[in-house]
């Protein structure tokens, strides 16, 4: 234990002392922090929704570049050489470094939290989670960096071996591109990467339900460490002179990739690749009530007709006299429905919203200008939905204000996934509700979805009218959604020139 201890305290010093080291256990992470900020910051909180992926980023930078570039680069200097000469044993060296890295990547996540939290984001939903399942992530990223070590013979090595990695982990691997934005065959090939399960069971942390969704994420994660940490004992190289191609046992490497095998067969065993969609179903059209039974007239009775006189002189019958009909009692006129909670806003509530929106050419809501045409291969696309959408049922189906809000998720999903076509949508759905709805009505009600940005339901997907791809986070689209009726809103009152 005391060998364990005293290479542990000179793995950490060396490392605070090698600025390659530092570069990517710590410099890296932050410029991934910063990109998100500005593409992100318009969010009601801004970081929180993808601090599973830039933790995860953390955890790949310090592990699959930092790890392996640290071994290589004391293997070349002989450093393990002479450690070797030590009577300890190999797994003493092994533990060590791989604690010393942990607790690299732990001050790293730190540091990108506490900056997270400087800068607005509000903390962690399940702050002992995160913990959990910010140290599964790093131990199975701590194996695949001593795996890379393994394999590599020099630092060059290492560079090119980490990229052959860490680019598709965060393109396709569910890291820096979202799932819901990718192709079905790109999220069947993410779950065999165990990014995937690092940003889910971290986001779980922050805005889910903790470990207790993430409980295969977690499995997975402990099996590519455990296999990745067995493979890089087994292979460990002491000597610069030694080659990975002249090694024995080599076999060792195809522990590790059998569990990253084993992890995307088991999610796809158990259904676990599909991304759920929340597209809204429309609710069931109403019965009509059955006609009510017509009320039987009422009966005039028939006059009396009066009595024969008998021949003999006999008193006359009284004849009846004929009863006149009863009045029919007449039927109340039905309530006259409530006046919607939109039709009594007025022009000072529109003036009233925050203005303070993303600009149309930014990232985030972009609005195409209106003498702005699309290139050519997403004109079709455009033409498709500006053809389709009088008749999309969401949009046309129902009373005003639910059809108002869902058009505007027509403009809300692209931006969402950030698709090509997303800023010559929203001229498409302007364009049409000028065109559907009266001036001073559409201002109500979408100055009301600005207001309530939080009611109704979501629709995260319009492959009906052409644009494949779902949104993951409803949320995500309702926030969109509110930005885009904010921009409208200041277009028909005036506050945008165009």
């Amino acid at each position: 234990m005391n060998a364990v201890l005293a290479h542990l305290g000179v793995s950490l010093r060396l490392h605070f002392r090698n600025r390659m080291a530092l570069l990517y256990g710590y410099l890296f992470p932050l410029i991934f922090l910063v990109a998100f900020w500005v593409l992100y910051r318009h969010e009601k909180i801004p970081l929180l929704r993808h601090m599973g992926e830039l933790l995860t980023v953390a955890a790949l930078g310090g592990a699959c570049f930092g790890l392996p570039t640290t071994l290589v680069s004391e293997r070349e200097r002989g450093v393990w050489r002479r450690y070797k000469l030590s009577p300890v044993p190999t797994w003493a060296f092994v533990a060590s470094t791989v604690v010393a890295r942990y607790l690299i990547i732990l001050t790293a996540g730190l540091l990108q939290l506490g900056l997270a939290l400087a800068i607005g984001m509000t903390f962690p939903e399940h702050p002992l989670s995160l913990f959990v399942a910010f140290t599964f992530v790093a131990f199975a990223f701590i194996g695949l960096g001593l795996v890379i070590a393994a394999l590599a013979d020099n630092v060059p090595a290492v560079q090119a071996l980490g990229q052959c990695i860490f680019l598709p982990m965060l393109i396709i691997g569910g890291v820096a591109v979202q799932l819901a934005a990718l192709p079905a065959w790109a999220q069947h090939v993410s779950a065999f990467f165990p990014g995937r399960y690092a940003v889910e069971a971290i986001q779980g942390a922050f805005t889910g339900r903790g470990l207790a969704g993430a409980r295969f994420s977690l499995l997975a994660l402990a099996l590519v460490g455990f296999a990745g940490c067995l493979a890089g004992a087994r292979l460990f190289r002491w000597d610069a002179q030694q080659r990975f191609a002249n090694l024995r046992g080599r076999a060792w490497l195809l522990v590790a990739v059998a569990a990253w095998v084993a992890v995307g067969l088991i999610a796809e065993a158990r259904g676990r690749i599909a991304i759920p969609v929340d597209k809204e179903v429309s609710p069931p059209a109403s019965q009509p009530a059955p006609a009510p039974a017509p009320a039987p007239a009422p009966t005039t009775p028939l006059a009396t007709a009066p009595a024969p006189v008998a021949p003999a002189p006999v008193a006359p019958v009284a004849t009846t006299p004929a009863t006149t009909p009863a009045p029919r009692p007449l039927t109340p006129p039905p309530p006259a429905p409530p006046e919607p909670a939109w039709a009594k806003l007025t022009r000072a509530d529109a003036e009233a919203l925050d203005y303070q929106v993303p600009p149309d050419n930014g990232i985030v809501s972009p609005f195409a200008a209106p003498d702005e045409e699309p290139e050519d291969f997403m004109k079709e696309q455009v033409d498709g939905v500006r053809n389709k959408i009088a008749t999309w049922p969401p949009g046309s189906d129902g009373d005003d204000l639910r059809c108002i809000r869902n058009l505007l998720y027509i403009a809300a999903v692209p931006d969402a996934i950030q698709m090509p076509v997303e800023r010559y949508l929203p001229r498409v759905v302007y364009n049409h509700l000028i065109d559907t709805y009266p001036k001073e009505k559409l201002i109500k009600i979408l100055t009301y979805i600005a207001q309530t940005p939080e009611q109704g339901m979501v629709i995260t997907d319009i492959s009906d009218l052409g644009i494949e791809g779902a949104a993951g986070d409803p949320m995500v689209v309702r926030e969109r959604a509110y930005l885009y009726a904010i921009k409208m809103v200041a277009r028909l009152t005036g506050r945008k020139q165009e």
